[in-house]
């Protein structure tokens, strides 16, 4: 997975259509999540598309997030969630301020609110989980 700072550099460089490409592409290139891991425990809350987010968390106590969604632009825009904490600590991705790592993608602006109304729920999903992974 590419880093949150490589993907925004090439954003930063696209515009309109373009970025939606982007963000397809970024989707297709999550790691596959098995089906068996797409349970309601997993669902995201208040998406307009289903949307599922796993934390496994590695013997080196790092989270590996797998992810999935059944529409190709929220399915990229789990990828961008993902990629700000991918492989990081539990108590630092507990602490990390996701949404202020996005801004600079601006996605209130360039999607619908249809797209991006779940982004606060999956933000919260995943510091929550891993708040509750770093505490054990």
């Amino acid at each position: 997975m590419r880093s949150l700072d490589d993907i925004r550099e090439e954003y930063e460089f696209l515009e309109g259509d373009e970025r939606y490409r982007l963000l397809i592409e970024l989707g297709r290139e999550l790691e596959p999540m098995p089906d068996a891991l797409k349970t309601d425990a997993t669902l995201v809350r208040g998406c307009s598309a289903s949307v599922w987010v796993y934390p496994a968390p590695r013997d080196d106590g790092t989270l590996h997030f797998l992810a999935d969604s059944n529409a190709a632009i929220t399915k990229g825009i789990v990828a961008l969630v993902i990629a700000a904490v991918q492989d990081r600590p539990a108590d630092e991705v507990a602490a990390t301020d996701i949404a202020a790592r996005l801004e600079p993608f601006d996605l209130k602006n360039q999607l619908s609110s249809n797209r991006t109304q779940g982004v606060p729920n999956m933000i919260a999903l995943i510091r929550e989980t891993a708040a509750r992974i770093a505490a054990t």
